[in-house]
């Protein structure tokens, strides 16, 4: 799965537009699209404004695992 189709489950799962979302977190919807249909990828900073927006790590809003031993 591609960074856009983990954004994009994360905003479904809360319950929200991209339209509602950019206007809860201050990013424009037109980026928003962007990254959903994985023609770039945010810097840190808006990974930041996402993780903390959604409460979870930015491990978890780019899809990824930790593998524990």
């Amino acid at each position: 799965m591609k960074y856009g189709e983990y954004f994009k489950a994360q905003r479904e799962l809360a319950g929200l537009s991209q339209s509602e979302l950019s206007k809860r977190t201050g990013l424009s919807q037109q980026m928003i699209s962007h990254w959903e249909n994985n023609k770039g990828e945010p810097g840190i900073e808006k990974l930041v404004v996402l993780a903390d927006f959604y409460g979870i790590s930015l491990d978890e809003l780019i899809g990824r695992t930790i593998k524990i031993d």
